[in-house]
């Protein structure tokens, strides 16, 4: 069970090591942590146990290349609704649109902003259709990324 406290977690230099092995891999093994930090196995294992009941390590995912299976449009797109309470709506039906990997809350001009990754530019109309005929949405604002530049997690 996590911790559901909103205090800062303390990480010392092995914690912080430890994060830094396991976020360049998921799956590196405790032996080779434990060569790296100078901690035994056990010891390792029980860091990153108290890391994960604190909160301060959410999973251990392994990320897909997008543009490998296809999918080579990264749009950002701004959603105007006409009242900021049809969100928590809009967002359940997002859900069901798996293209929509990110869905934030904003201020500025959008209410919603979206990371939507598409196959090519036909499909990331048939994305806009469906946004658009979402309820509560009056219009939305289309970007697409034509290079990533930087992609990492934070570093502590």
């Amino acid at each position: 069970m996590k911790n559901s406290s909103n205090a800062n977690y303390h990480l010392d230099s092995i914690d912080k090591e430890i994060i830094y092995m396991l976020m360049d891999n998921a799956k590196t093994s405790l032996a080779h942590i434990s060569k790296n930090v100078g901690i035994s196995t056990t010891a390792v294992h029980q860091r990153i146990k108290k890391l994960e009941h604190a909160g301060v390590i959410e999973n251990s995912i392994s990320f897909l290349n997008p543009k490998k299976i296809g999918y080579k449009v990264i749009s950002y797109i701004g959603v105007f609704l006409d009242q900021p309470s049809h969100y928590p709506e809009v967002v359940k039906s997002l859900k069901d649109i798996n293209e929509v990997v990110e869905a934030h809350y904003t201020t500025g001009n959008y209410t919603t902003f979206l990371k939507v990754l598409c196959k090519d530019n036909d499909h990331l109309m048939q994305i806009l259709s469906k946004l658009q005929k979402l309820k509560g949405v009056t219009r939305t604002e289309t970007f697409i990324s034509l290079e990533q530049g930087i992609y990492r997690q934070l570093k502590v």
